[in-house]
């Protein structure tokens, strides 16, 4: 039972059951969705990570504990924790979605992880679902930290940045391509509230722009120019 990988026993268990209800589902079977819980999941989330940070790296300057926290809470990071936890065996998604393989998306994933800590939260309050975010959290900081996270995705960190501080997605726009057509070098600027990076270039279009992604941050404050 996903119960007991999350190491919760809810109250009400239809406040489970919205959280694992991605939209698709919810328009098949007249379900509600985890959208709602999904916006109060970010803020919970935010404010734990938040919290331990501050308290954890004493001393450090806003830029560093911005950096960690779009890295910890990102896209790809939740999606991590789903995977350990089973999630696309319990989720709800609708049949085309299924078809498309949804129940393997990060972006799913990720979503329905915030809908679940909003869930803890209202079912058993603030205290529950800080303790539960933090039964994980503390090992995707500690992983951030010690560099062990190796395949950054940039692109989630600089989306869920954008989304969370303006309400916004980045746009990327392809600038140009140079080279011969077996060995193609695609060049790739990315939009954020009005500002635009790079180009900056990769072998495939998605290499380039995870590297605008990243000259993005870099430029923003929440990666350092090694990483």
């Amino acid at each position: 039972m996903f119960c007991t990988n999350l190491g919760v026993t809810f109250n009400d268990y239809r406040l489970l059951e919205m959280a694992l209800t991605h939209t698709s589902y919810a328009n098949e079977s007249g379900s509600p969705d985890n959208e709602r819980l999904e916006f109060l999941g970010d803020s919970v989330l935010g404010l734990v990570c938040a919290d331990y940070l501050y308290g954890l790296l004493d001393g450090h300057q806003e830029g560093d504990l911005s950096r960690i926290k779009a890295m910890v809470v990102s896209e790809e990071s939740l999606a991590e924790v789903a995977l350990r936890l089973e999630l696309p065996r319990y989720i709800h998604i609708g049949h085309g979605e299924e078809i498309n393989g949804g129940r393997m998306k990060k972006a799913i994933l990720a979503d329905a992880m915030e809908a679940i800590i909003a869930a803890i939260y209202l079912d058993q309050g603030f205290d529950v679902a800080q303790k539960y975010v933090l039964s994980w959290l503390t090992g995707q900081v500690d992983n951030t930290i010690k560099g062990r996270n190796s395949n950054k995705d940039y692109k989630s960190m600089l989306q869920s940045h954008a989304q969370k501080n303006r309400g916004k997605v980045p746009l990327y726009h392809l600038e140009r391509v140079k080279g011969p057509e077996h060995n193609p070098t695609f060049f790739v600027s990315v939009s954020v509230d009005n500002r635009t990076y790079g180009p900056a270039s990769g072998g495939n279009k998605k290499q380039a722009e995870q590297n605008a992604a990243r000259v993005a941050l870099v430029s923003l404050g929440l990666v350092c120019e090694g990483d």
